[in-house]
């Protein structure tokens, strides 16, 4: 009988274990495309604060590091860099942000995915235009 407890044991660690080195503990991605490590591999070796991940369909998918701050810092980093591309930003409501530039419209869907990155999906017209 004890024999059986310390072979459960062993096995209960050597998966512990093993979802600890491979991070398969993330929430799946919402694209097919790519998994969640690789999303948080592509941030991790990247030199920017967001990053993209995917595209699909008529988004692009990008992540970054809450940093402990929750979604304001997130908010920030994707203010920035939309309005790198000339679109203003005009008002935030939940997790949506609202830009325009030249009488278009663009919004942009942040989420929460873990306690440490976010996931946020912006309209392909953000590179488009």
């Amino acid at each position: 009988m004890k024999r059986v407890g310390i072979i459960l044991g062993l096995i209960l660690i050597v998966v512990a274990v093993f979802l600890l080195v491979n991070k398969s503990y993330y929430p799946p991605f919402p694209t097919d495309n790519l998994s969640a490590k690789e999303a948080i591999e592509k941030l991790k070796n990247a030199d920017e604060k967001i990053v993209e991940v995917a595209t699909e369909n008529d988004s692009i998918w990008y992540i970054t590091k809450s940093e402990g701050k929750g979604m304001s810092l997130a908010d920030d980093h994707l203010k920035q860099m939309i309005g790198s591309k000339g679109w203003q930003f005009k008002e935030q409501a939940g997790a949506g942000l609202f830009f325009e530039k030249d009488g278009e419209k663009l919004v942009v869907m942040t989420e929460m995915w873990t306690n440490k990155y976010v996931l946020v999906q912006v309209q392909k017209k953000f590179k488009e235009l």
